[in-house]
């Protein structure tokens, strides 16, 4: 059965970015709708009627709304079908998930928005974190010996994983050089067809840690909440 699906969100490379990858890794047409165009308001006019109050938020053939990005995963990788159902792998590949997602804060909002001396300071402050849990998941992904963290092929928690370990390059691009096998996860990602079609035409993101933009279809924009 095929559905209306679309992803609400904002201007920014954050929480709507492994939805995004999963939607054109398993080719599932979506439609990618920005907050003000969706609700025709201001986010601060909307948000008190939000459920928990944040987005990204999938509409689902515009009578049911799903919240949070790792249910948003959960409800794409089993409309796909890709949804891994041996329990004790099911349970591992949601321990990646949730540990790669911890990295949201603060590397997303840092990346997006932060200038000057606070992006040095918080990139300073949080690259500690950054070490130890990427030591974390390449203790991790080498131990299974597989290609992607659960299987030979991608699941929604590997998408999770590549999101965060990609925006990490923003922040400083030689983190992540410390972590070969890392490296070669990243690049198997960016190797699949349908991902790097994505990857090559999604907003460029720009002028990080001076005055973070997306460009997005050739306009430049601030990175925000709000309409411009």
């Amino acid at each position: 059965m095929k559905h209306k699906l679309e992803l609400i969100y904002f201007k920014m490379r954050a929480l709507a970015e492994a939805p995004r990858l999963l939607f054109h890794y398993t080719e599932i047409k979506y439609d990618d709708v920005m907050s003000w165009d969706y609700y025709g308001k201001d986010w601060s006019e909307v948000k008190p009627n939000i459920p928990f109050k944040q987005l990204p938020m999938l509409v689902v053939d515009k009578k049911h709304y799903i919240c949070q990005s790792m249910a948003i995963m959960t409800f794409v990788e089993n409309l796909a079908g890709i949804n891994i159902t041996d329990p004790i792998l099911n349970a591992k590949a949601n321990a990646i998930m949730q540990s790669a997602q911890e990295l949201f804060m603060p590397l997303n909002p840092t990346v997006n928005f932060a200038k000057g001396e606070k992006f040095k300071k918080k990139r300073e402050d949080m690259i500690p974190f950054l070490m130890s849990r990427f030591e974390d998941l390449e203790k991790a992904i080498k131990e299974n010996d597989k290609k992607f963290f659960i299987l030979d092929e991608p699941r929604a928690c590997d998408f999770v994983t590549f999101h965060h370990l990609d925006l990490s390059k923003m922040l400083d691009p030689s983190i992540i050089k410390k972590f070969p096998r890392l490296e070669k996860f990243l690049e198997d990602v960016m190797s699949i067809e349908s991902v790097r079609s994505y990857l090559d035409k999604r907003p460029e993101l720009i002028d990080v840690s001076v005055e973070p933009k997306l460009v997005i279809d050739g306009v430049t924009h601030p990175t925000g909440v709000k309409k411009t």
